[in-house]
């Protein structure tokens, strides 16, 4: 799923007039606007300046930003805009000095304090709240999944009021509002591929009647968080609980009727992949290893470790030699000619340690590989509610 840069332009205009944004400069590849005091609470993370504002009840200058929604188009148009003022500027005059300055002919230069005791300085970048901050808003961006974010908290339930006509304001009796439960429901259908849907259903709290399709239903009305002059409000003979069971067990049994047959494309891709999978680890786990007992709880399968070293020669007691040399220095040889002997089988020990860590390294990693190819490959269908709302209509 993508978006155009038109389309990611429609939502975030849409999002900022929500909010009662003021709009600045508009066209097809940006847009300015200073934020109200609501949408830059929720776009510039300033908590301590808004906690300032509230306790001391200093007023508030809210940040204002130009938003790039196709950041070739803005490029050129900038540059179009660029040359198209260097040919109508006058050129730049030289000084007596022979030092040339950007004023035009006959407009001395702005005399400025740290040009004063510096010469000509360069100017500075704009600081403070004047300033407008320059961002690119396209599908993916930080920015943009900040706005959704903010769109779906904002607005995961309203509250809203059909207005009457203005007949009805002056009638002698007051209209009668039906309140309704709307929710949109995203339906997720996911395996190795992905498909969304959106199913937006509204139920009426007097008389548990369903309508799908529910926003057609309110986009031909006039809507308003504030309760209109005399109208009335009728009470709901369906509880809040009972009503959204009930939207939900209305989807259940349309989801129901749905053909299933890419799950069960999807099933044999998963069984494939599986099949592959096991052969090859299979294979690589079923290679002869040397394994010993090792410390804590990793054990081997086998109790016996080759060795390709010769037994020691067993000790012959020496009797009834006289004039018999002392036998420590013979000692002491025997023991060095060891020493060889056990750094190799420290060597194979070791060796068939590291065999056992290595084997269970393996199936560890076949696990783990298994259960992302189940997660990706396995069809599911998860439904989720983005959005809800009560709607008062007449």
């Amino acid at each position: 799923m993508t978006m155009s840069p038109h389309e990611v332009q429609a939502y975030v205009l849409t999002y900022l007039e929500a909010l009662d944004c003021q709009i600045m400069e508009r066209s097809p590849a940006h847009v300015t606007v200073k934020l109200s005091p609501e949408a830059d609470k929720a776009l510039t993370n300033r908590p301590y300046y808004w906690g300032f504002v509230e306790r001391t009840g200093a007023p508030a200058e809210t940040m204002s930003f130009t938003f790039i929604f196709d950041p070739d188009s803005y490029q050129q148009a900038i540059e179009a805009a660029e040359a198209k003022a260097a040919q109508a500027s006058p050129p730049a005059v030289p000084n007596p000095d022979g030092v040339t300055n950007g004023s035009p002919q006959g407009e001395p230069p702005k005399e400025t304090i740290l040009g004063r005791y510096f010469g000509i300085t360069p100017s500075l970048p704009q600081l403070g709240p004047g300033r407008i901050l320059r961002e690119e808003v396209v599908y993916g961006s930080r920015r943009l999944q900040q706005i959704f974010g903010a769109a779906r908290e904002g607005g995961a339930f309203v509250n809203l009021f059909e207005q009457a006509a203005k007949r009805q304001l002056r009638a002698t009796a007051p209209a009668v509002y039906e309140p309704w439960l709307g929710v949109c429901f995203k339906v997720e259908f996911a395996c190795d591929l992905k498909r969304e849907e959106l199913h937006f259903l509204g139920i009426s709290l007097r008389s548990g009647e369903i309508i799908e399709k529910f926003g057609t239903k309110l986009n031909r009305r006039d809507l308003s968080p504030r309760l209109a002059e005399n109208m009335h409000v009728q009470t709901a003979k369906v509880s809040l609980f009972d009503a959204g069971a009930a939207l939900e067990s209305h989807l259940t049994n349309r989801l129901l009727e749905l053909d299933y047959s890419w799950a069960e494309k999807a099933q044999e891709r998963l069984d494939l992949e599986l099949d592959v999978l096991d052969t090859y680890y299979e294979a690589v786990l079923r290679e002869d290893m040397p394994e010993v007992e090792l410390p804590g709880n990793i054990t081997s399968d086998t109790e016996n470790v080759p060795s390709n070293r010769t037994p020691p020669v067993p000790l012959i007691k020496v009797v009834d030699i006289t004039n018999a040399k002392p036998i420590g220095a013979d000692v002491e040889l025997a023991a060095e000619a060891a020493v060889p002997i056990d750094s190799e089988t420290d060597a194979e020990e070791e060796k068939a340690k590291q065999a056992v860590i290595d084997r269970e390294a393996m199936k560890l990693q076949y696990e783990t590989r298994r259960t992302e190819m189940i997660w990706q490959y396995e069809p599911k269908v998860k439904v989720t509610a983005i959005s809800s709302g009560m709607f008062h209509l007449r």
